[in-house]
């Protein structure tokens, strides 16, 4: 009798906890976002370090923007949270897995942007292929953790391991082309200066693509991919000023006023007046050469392979304390498992719920490292000679971004894997006196 009343007294300590902790960290995460809403609200003005080159427009719409995204933000969550709980309160987990199993014993099933048309064909992709990665691999890995034995915790770290290469190999070549478009870089000055620069500091760059990112979103990026001598770079079409389609139509639209108009002096107020020059999409080549400065800085600094090693120790960790507690039947009862322990729900009940505290830890500690070896990148690029040409394009990214540059601190700490804006403008200043 002693006995049965500590297990359950363990399984309620076990369930509280679980519940406590996550309403903490929400708490924490809403009071956070609370702070960085009042910095919203209260910074109007345009920050004096980008009063020469942010207008107060383009300044005011990204406010308004991230405080309306802190809003749903806040609301989300705080919906989120209370579904969870409601759904471990009211024992919905083993009610869900007993539908489940009463499914597959019925019918013999396994478990399984600009337009609305874009949007749900976009979303039909992502979930067929996400559903033709995970159901296998999700199949694997609990037939190998079944028929391991007492270490299976090594064969299981060494199959994700193997997945993941798999994935990160083919993802740009064979799964990220089904979403958008990737043509070569067409020759040209661009071209050119970026494979004298890769070959400047060794990179083994064999291919330069431009994504078509501009259907799904105005946002800007950069990216390389691949391994040892196979070196791919990506560019955002959003990126590139002459390439954006959102500044196609400009330049008829101001040659169409300037014939209108006749007059010189004229003609240059009038395109002001309809394009002003600095809500121009993109940047020039040598902003974007800057840019990828700081990108394969990155890889010249050994940040990737730093982040991978990171990646698979803790993956190898967290598997080998799977492995200790998936025995313990009071985890189980804890959330309404009593007669039996099933493989799937032990690795989301440990790594979802009992693993919190440990990945709130671990998230912000990489925080902390990215925020670290971004600052790591930009000297990498202000020694190509490029802190001027960075300064500018990071600027602009925020603008075409509505990125908002300023950002409560202790906000900032906790959640920006990137340093805020002004942060880095500071140091790459500091660095071009130098």
């Amino acid at each position: 009798m002693i006995n049965v009343i500590t297990e359950i007294s363990t399984e309620n300590q076990i369930f509280y906890s679980v519940l406590l902790f996550s309403w903490t960290v929400y708490l924490w995460e809403a009071y956070l976002a609370h702070r960085q809403r009042k910095t919203y609200r209260d910074t109007t003005l345009v920050p004096e370090e980008l009063g020469k080159i942010m207008d107060s427009e383009t300044f005011e719409k990204s406010r308004l923007y991230q405080l309306d995204k802190s809003t749903f933000g806040f609301w989300s969550g705080l919906y989120s949270e209370t579904e969870g709980t409601l759904i471990l309160l009211l024992g919905g987990i083993p009610f869900l897995w007993n539908v489940s199993g009463h499914v597959i014993g019925r019918f013999g099933l396994g478990p399984e942007y600009e337009t609305l048309g874009f949007f749900f064909k976009d979303a039909l992709k992502k979930f067929a292929v996400t559903q033709c990665i995970l159901l296998p691999v999700t199949s694997l890995l609990l037939y190998i953790i079944k028929i391991g034995g007492d270490y299976f915790f090594i064969y299981a770290w060494l199959f994700t391991l193997i997945v993941s290469l798999v994935l990160v190999t083919i993802y740009a070549d064979y799964i990220a082309p089904l979403f958008d478009k990737f043509t070569p870089l067409p020759d040209g000055e661009l071209r050119e200066s970026i494979e004298e620069m890769a070959k400047s500091i060794s990179f083994p760059l064999t291919k330069v693509y431009v994504v078509e990112g501009s259907k799904r979103s105005s946002h800007s990026n950069a990216y390389f991919y691949g391994f040892f001598k196979n070196k791919r770079i990506v560019l955002f079409d959003t990126l590139l000023e002459d390439h954006s389609p959102l500044n196609k139509g400009t330049a008829d639209e101001n040659v169409e006023i300037q014939t209108a108009a006749g007059d010189g002096s004229e003609t240059e107020s009038i395109e002001t007046k309809v394009r002003p020059k600095n809500k121009k999409q993109g940047c020039s080549n040598q902003e974007v050469l800057a840019v990828l400065g700081h990108e394969l800085g990155h890889w010249k600094l050994g940040h990737t392979v730093k982040n991978i090693i990171i990646s698979q120790v803790n993956s190898f960790f967290c598997f080998f304390l799977f492995a200790v507690l998936m025995d313990r039947k009071e985890l189980f009862s804890a959330f309404g498992f009593y007669d039996t322990q099933p493989t799937l729900i032990g690795l989301m009940i440990i790594f979802q719920f009992i693993f919190s505290p440990y990945n709130e830890v671990l998230s912000f500690s990489l925080t902390v490292l990215s925020r670290r070896f971004e600052f790591q990148a930009d000297a990498f690029a202000k020694d190509l000679g490029k802190a001027t040409d960075l300064y500018s394009a990071l600027i602009k990214l925020n603008k075409d971004n509505l990125g908002f540059p300023v950002a409560d601190w202790l906000y900032s700490m906790w959640h920006y894997s990137h340093p805020p804006l002004l942060e880095r403008l500071r140091a790459l200043k500091d660095k071009k006196k130098d």
